[in-house]
């Protein structure tokens, strides 16, 4: 076997982690495996000037110094994108015999949470909160001192702890409020919508522009529980079905061609949802 044999299946040995890692920091699929795809090609390189011996360890520095350079530059489009904008959800099959789909890295509620952080702030985090990172290495990617990325995990944290789920829902408990949510919906209960919904629950809806979506969050219980209902109302002819959201119970709108129409996460916290997030840009939907 070659070197560059052995190089590579060491690369792909460590590819589902190091996408994990980029979508972490950029919250879309695509690019996160264009730039796994690119620094490939940027360890080979790296490698015949020296040879790699930890190809996980190089491997994840530069993934996450090149995600980095990506959201800091598409910081700018976003800016500048038509209404909210939501990260891409992974949808999956659910699968009772595996409990934890996704890693809780990639937990949705948790990268909508990362959106408010600075690139920066974001990428400290994800690598020393997440991927237990040395603060040492995390520099390294960050292009800051030891001392100055603590200083981003730190300020980084703060927020997370803030803006996520204060209970923490085992999948049985998300499925059963899921269910509650659903039936409710589905057949037009006001009051039983309401009920499962935290007071102060928010809803934000994602079209890019290109398809009808609230341009700003949908704030309370009766509001929320209203806007759901009309989407069901124009959506009558549409198929429902339960999926996994990275990793969480989740659902998917599907047309009558079997084309995904949008994708909801809803997060839980305790025994009613805090969150509502509607995906209906057709370009994070494919």
């Amino acid at each position: 076997m070659s070197d560059q044999q052995r190089l590579a299946e060491a690369y792909d040995a460590a590819r589902p982690r190091l996408v994990r890692v980029a979508y972490s920091i950029l919250g879309t699929r695509a690019e996160s495996e264009d730039v796994v795809a690119d620094c490939w090609l940027r360890l080979v390189e790296a490698d015949r000037r020296e040879p790699v011996r930890d190809v996980l360890g190089w491997g994840t520095v530069a993934v996450a110094r090149a995600a980095l350079d990506v959201l800091r530059s598409a910081r700018v489009r976003r800016e500048a994108y038509v209404g909210p904008w939501l990260p891409e959800p992974v949808v999956t099959e659910p699968d009772p015999a595996d409990r934890v789909t996704l890693d809780d890295s990639v937990r949705y509620a948790l990268l909508v949470v990362l959106e408010q952080l600075t690139p920066a702030e974001r990428t400290a985090w994800v690598l020393h909160d997440l991927f237990a990172m040395p603060f040492a290495e995390v520099a390294a990617a960050v292009g800051r001192t030891p001392e100055a990325v603590r200083q981003l995990a730190s300020r980084a944290r703060r927020h997370v702890s803030a803006g996520t789920p204060r209970v923490d829902v085992d999948r049985d408990t998300h499925h059963r409020v899921l269910e509650a949510f659903l039936v409710a919906a589905a057949g037009g209960d006001l009051t039983g919508l309401v009920r499962v919904l935290d007071p102060d629950v928010v809803l934000t809806s994602d079209g890019g522009g290109a398809v009808s979506a609230a341009r700003r969050p949908v704030l309370g219980a009766d509001r929320v529980a209203r806007f759901l209902l009309g989407v069901v109302r124009k959506g009558a002819d549409r198929t429902v079905a339960v999926v996994d959201v990275n990793g969480a119970p989740g659902l998917v709108l599907l047309e009558r061609d079997g084309t995904r129409s949008a994708v909801v996460s809803l997060t839980v916290d305790g025994d009613r949802v805090v969150r509502v997030d509607l995906v209906v840009a057709p370009a994070k939907l494919a």
